[in-house]
């Protein structure tokens, strides 16, 4: 199988995945539909041969031993690609994410306008939330853009892999990709503070020692970006206190309502008016009243308070899916599959 012409055509088709898996034929995911393609089947060693010229003998074997493997690949000409290798069923199989060759301006992503005015924070931590594919690296590479263009700031990312190649212009930065640059996110955490960074940008709290060092990082005068696999604004909170033990609980939500500045959460949709996707998104900024719902456990109140204050920018995801749909982006059905009130969307559609 010749791996350029398989990713070449998936660019040209405006894929945004690849899926190898070993007996059928390459699959492309474009606006969400998965369509097979008319490559010839995978064979075990075609699938094992494409990881190996990929990552090479050294990072291969370290695959073998772990059974996943998370890096980036690059065609010339059309681009790069994050690529997750596995086994299923004991034979190799791989996923690949197109990855846009130009950093997408900030300001062309449909999120809310209060998002442009997060890069401009001194410090903090600032999160985007979604499910898998549902453009968090994207808009945290063009938050780190658009500080890029407007301040003269040291940047160290954190990324596994790496996926936007981010070119310097008024700031200084570092891209350092885990597993080749750095073992793990929470090793290069506990280094970060002695390379005289001003932004952080961490791929993903996936754990509690990576969670732990971000929030530090945050507390001791950092802006500190990154990611987390929740649904909402609430769910964020929720999900960062609950991977603390019981005992350390309440020392951690005062440290989170002392250092969250703000929370994005995205889910994409197929749009309907042109080709392509589109985000809804929920915003929450920690002004004192969500400071004191983190800190007094009230975490429960956080919905209400988005709710609540529109005119300090924030929105809640439902608001945004109903705006989507009343402007024309996205159908009422898909409106009405994701919205967390379906009963609330319905009677906002239809007033």
């Amino acid at each position: 199988m010749d791996l350029a012409e398989l990713l070449g055509k998936a660019i040209e088709a405006g894929a945004s995945d690849v899926h190898i898996v070993v007996g059928q034929r390459p699959i492309y995911r474009i606006n969400t539909e998965l369509t097979y393609t008319s490559f010839a089947a995978t064979t075990p060693d075609a699938a094992v041969s494409l990881v190996r010229d990929m990552v090479g003998t050294r990072r291969y074997a370290q695959f073998l031993r772990r059974r996943d493997l998370d890096f980036s690949t690059e065609v010339p000409g059309y681009g790069r690609f994050r690529v997750n290798a596995h086994f299923q069923r004991d034979t190799v199989a791989i996923s690949f994410r197109a990855i846009p060759q130009i950093v997408p301006d900030l300001a062309t992503l449909n999120l809310p306008p209060i998002v442009q005015t997060f890069t401009d924070l001194p410090r903090g931590l600032v999160l985007v939330t979604g499910e898998t594919g549902t453009g968090k690296s994207t808009t945290l590479a063009a938050m780190i853009d658009a500080i890029n263009h407007k301040y003269s700031r040291h940047v160290i990312t954190l990324e596994d892999p790496i996926e936007y190649e981010l070119t310097p212009e008024k700031c200084v930065i570092e891209q350092r990709e885990v597993g080749s640059d750095v073992l793990t996110f929470a090793s290069g955490l506990r280094h970060v503070l002695r390379q005289d960074p001003y932004i952080i940008l961490v791929g993903e709290m996936r754990d509690l020692e990576t969670t732990m060092a971000a929030i530090t990082a945050a507390e001791t005068g950092h802006l500190v970006l990154s990611t987390l696999h929740t649904q909402s604004a609430a769910q964020t909170v929720e999900r960062i206190i609950d991977i603390y033990p019981s005992s350390q609980q309440n020392q951690i939500r005062a440290m989170l309502a002392n250092t969250l500045q703000a929370a994005i959460s995205q889910t994409l949709f197929k749009r309907i008016d042109v080709e392509g996707m589109i985000p809804a998104a929920e915003v929450l900024i920690c002004t004192n009243a969500v400071r004191a719902c983190i800190r007094e456990d009230r975490v429960f109140e956080i919905p209400n308070v988005i709710q609540t204050s529109a005119g300090k920018g924030m929105i809640a995801l439902d608001q945004s899916i109903r705006t989507l749909c009343q402007n024309g982006y996205i159908s009422k059905e898909d409106a009405l599959t994701k919205a967390n009130l379906r009963e609330w969307m319905i009677q906002a559609l239809s007033a």
